[in-house]
């Protein structure tokens, strides 16, 4: 197992950034100067100051509602390095959500943004004590008179910060329904990031694309910690990422790396790819021959390079599964892409694989200095619950010792309610969720995840879901009627209800599809089409829960 030979707490490895590299760029907003490591430095230990002013003390809680912008990070760090702990809100979290974790915590701050302040206007009586604009830290209200930020103080006290400190609370949106704040250390989110470094080297002269937002725990970590660690430069978007106004940015910071959801490659497949493919006969031809498609991927691979601003050498993937069509075609077009496994409470990365050396439908290898097992492995699968040990795992749920307790056995092993396999390179494949498995009326048990891999594989299918009703297996399928009804144009179709015949052929040819591709106590029985988008949570993965006969 690998050593870390560093202190593990956010102000020690600031300093030792700060040392190397104080004039090098830290933060930005896309088509602006970066501010350095030393400017970065100053704003810090000023926000450190008016945080002292406003009577705060190590152990605290501060809590932060905003979109990604510098000041997110300066805000963060400034709690942290005081041994204040951050409770990361994440900007699409309903208001009784956030006056329920903010209670919850107990915070005595919240940092919001303009944009985001209208989320608490109907509660703000509900709100903490102390609430600061974080664009410009203006204060909104304050039991605290006479204070104002100054940019240019520095703190009044010295602090001791430890490696076992607990550095934030966050609050998962899961699909359970029953949301969790996960208690993570300075040592925890630190030797994470630290640890990623064997997946992607990064260093001062990269470029790092932030569009998740910082609150998800993979951001956190991998989007702004890591790159503090090793000194590289962050960018962040004034506007919603829409998939043309992160084209449009790309082409002006050239981004070196960045992390998202398969949602927004998987739009740029459908939405460029596709179309490029299925509007010409003789494209179509081409490709259903192997040997042309690989060379079809490999072409426009270049031009999707091209797209994200010519310079990108690792394309992260976390969140949910990539859909498997996508996934050939990344491979084959030879994009710089890797898919990432792991979880909140393992602040967050388990698994990864380094952009070419990932496989197919695996979430990449056990990253170094931690330990990781199938309990109770299949003797012919090899599934079984992925169970994890290392310094990235949680202290536990805040508040929450019972609920503690049940998710770690009694040698100390992280359960991670999800099922997994294990091959003989030591990558991981990820099955399914334990809680989301069906387990039929002849014993067998289905894992719907893999299922849906199958499902969104299929042409003008957007997302799916798999579900038991009255004892049998159906699929609720969204298929892309906008892509649908784009084909009707080009065949010039003269049917007005195109659309609704071509989705009911869709749905027979569907349920052959997949049929024909899984095993047979888990063949789908029906196919139900969803009109409406799925709900979500914030981080984009359908609320399960909310349609199942349980729910």
């Amino acid at each position: 197992m690998q050593t870390i030979n560093r202190k593990l707490t956010f102000p020690a490895l600031f300093a030792e950034t700060l040392q190397k590299f104080p004039n090098r760029g830290a933060y930005s907003f896309v088509d602006e100067t970066p501010i350095t490591y030393s400017q970065a430095h100053q704003r810090i230990l000023a926000v450190m100051a008016f945080l002292e002013k406003l009577q705060t003390k190590p152990g605290d809680k501060i809590a932060i509602l905003s979109h990604n912008m510098p000041n997110w990070g300066i805000s963060y760090f400034a709690t942290t390095f005081m041994g204040a702990i951050s409770v990361p809100l994440l900007p699409d979290f309903h208001p009784f959500e956030i006056d329920k974790y903010v209670e919850h915590a107990g915070a005595t701050i919240l940092f919001v943004s303009k944009n985001l302040e209208y989320k608490i206007q109907d509660i703000e009586f509900l709100m903490p004590p102390t609430i600061i604009c974080i664009d410009d830290f203006s204060i909104v209200k304050s039991k605290v008179r006479n204070v104002k930020f100054d940019a240019q103080a520095v703190p009044a006290k010295e602090y001791a910060v430890q490696e076992n400190d607990l550095a934030a609370i966050n609050y998962t949106s899961g699909t359970t329904g029953t949301p969790k704040g996960v208690m993570l250390s300075h040592k925890n989110i630190a030797f994470t990031a630290i640890q990623a470094l064997e997946i992607h080297h990064v260093d001062e002269h990269d470029r790092i694309f932030s569009i998740l937002p910082i609150a998800h725990s993979l951001e956190n970590t991998l989007g702004l910690v890591l790159p503090m660690i090793f000194g590289c430069c962050i960018f962040y978007l004034q506007k919603p990422p829409t998939v043309d106004i992160l084209l449009q940015a790309m082409k002006s910071v050239k981004p070196t790396a960045m992390i998202s959801v398969p949602m927004i490659i998987e739009k740029v497949y459908h939405d460029n790819f596709i179309p490029y493919i299925s509007r010409s006969w003789l494209r179509r031809t081409l490709y259903g021959m192997p040997s042309m498609r690989r060379r079809i991927n490999y072409m426009f691979g270049l031009q999707l390079k091209k797209k994200f601003g010519g310079h990108l050498r690792f394309f992260g993937v976390g969140g949910s599964s990539l859909d498997m069509t996508v996934e050939r075609f990344l491979m084959e077009a030879r994009f710089p892409y890797t898919v990432g496994y792991g979880l909140t409470e393992t602040a967050p990365l388990l698994a990864s694989a380094s952009p070419y050396h990932t496989k197919f439908q695996a979430t990449g290898h056990v990253i170094d200095g931690i330990e990781l097992k199938i309990a109770n492995p299949d003797p012919i699968t090899g599934e079984g619950e992925i169970l994890v040990k290392g310094d990235n795992v949680m202290q536990g749920y805040y508040n929450e010792p019972k609920l503690t307790k049940t998710v770690f056995d009694k040698d100390g092993w992280l359960k991670t309610g999800d099922l997994g396999v294990l091959d003989k390179d030591n990558y991981l494949f990820f099955k399914g969720r334990l809680k989301n498995m069906i387990s039929l009326k002849n014993g067998k048990n289905v894992y719907p995840e893999e299922i849906e891999t199958v499902i969104n594989s299929f042409h003008y299918v957007d997302e799916s879901l798999v579900v038991e009703q009255k004892g049998k297996l159906v699929a609720l399928v969204r298929f892309n009627e906008k892509e649908i009804a784009d084909n009707y144009v080009a065949l010039r179709s003269e049917s007005s209800d195109y659309v609704e015949k071509r989705v009911d052929e869709l749905k027979l040819e569907l349920e052959e599809y997949i049929n024909e591709r899984v095993s047979t106590f888990a063949r789908i029985q029906a196919i139900i089409s969803q009109k409406e988008p799925f709900k979500k949570t914030a981080t984009l993965q359908i609320k399960r829960f909310l349609y199942t006969e349980n729910g």
